[in-house]
């Protein structure tokens, strides 16, 4: 087993998540990323799903594709104005395979290398991904998958819970042991669900992580949950040394999204943070 590129720098089991893979260095939540990111040692690769009308699990962050970045099968860029017509779960995976996601990069992310890709099924990332562990000699790594899940978006851009957890939880079961993987979403139903049918013996019980970005402290959060997930994952903005040392007396781990620049890492991991999602796992390395 090779060591990742963190571990002298940062707290033992500290866990090092590529968001989207590594979105500031490579198209965001496709192969290239994944493989990069693990390139630079990361400890867990998050990532997003969606649903496709023939039901298959996607890996994307919009249910629709962006006109950051999204260019059509005929060659034309996705207009802004049109993109959410172009709805992922109103599209069987062949059609949405054939869009480019890459090859014009994203502005808002000017380090990332532009190169021609798709959105890939879950099944092929984490195959994809567990040969690269295998040829590399990595050490294992975690998967953070999110649903995205919106209750307003229910039977629209997306299913509702039960049937969405249902498809991802056909997918990682085939492929992965329970302890390496993390579900994660900012719909608390869709966390219910999931311990829901952990707690019957339907599901793998696998690390739930509550993702917020409101305002409430979290213990309202956690009151609205209903349970103690093993992890909170809070906008890094929302955090504060007192409110993650309330945490980890509870037992939950604490680990924010998305923290990018080198001096918000260095105060999280001061204040006692158990791992950082970031879209630069690169400068994790220089800290």
């Amino acid at each position: 087993m090779i060591a990742t590129a963190f571990t002298s720098s940062l707290p033992t089991g500290f866990d090092v998540q590529g968001h989207r893979g590594c979105r500031g260095l490579m198209p965001e939540n496709t192969i290239p990323a994944f493989l990069k990111a693990l390139d630079l040692g990361v400890t867990t690769l998050e990532l997003d799903v969606v649903i496709s009308k023939d039901r298959q699990v996607v890996v994307s962050h919009e249910p629709y594709f962006n006109a950051a970045y999204s260019i059509a099968p005929d060659g034309k860029p996705v207009d802004k104005k049109d993109q959410k017509n172009r709805v992922l779960y109103l599209m069987n995976y062949a059609d949405i395979k054939q869009y480019d996601v890459g090859s014009n990069g994203n502005a808002a992310y000017p380090e990332q290398e532009k190169r021609k890709t798709y959105k890939p099924l879950l099944s092929e990332v984490i195959e994809q991904a567990e040969a690269y562990r295998k040829s590399k000699n990595l050490s294992d790594f975690s998967y953070n998958i999110e649903i995205k899940s919106e209750p307003s978006e229910y039977n629209k851009s997306q299913p509702e819970p039960a049937e969405f957890c249902a498809l991802v939880q056909a997918v990682i079961s085939q492929q992965l042991k329970a302890e390496r993987v993390v579900i994660q979403s900012f719909d608390f139903a869709t966390l219910q669900y999931w311990k829901q049918q952990a707690d019957a013996g339907q599901y793998p019980t696998v690390r739930l992580a509550a993702l917020v970005e409101n305002l409430r402290s979290p213990d309202k959060n956690l009151a609205e949950l209903g349970f103690k997930p093993a992890i909170y994952s809070p906008y890094y903005k929302l955090l504060s040394r007192d409110r993650i040392a309330r945490l980890h007396e509870q037992g939950i781990k604490v680990i924010p999204w998305t923290v990018n620049e080198p001096d918000a890492m260095k105060r999280l991991i001061d204040w006692g943070v158990d791992g950082l999602i970031t879209d630069y796992p690169n400068r994790v390395g220089s800290l």
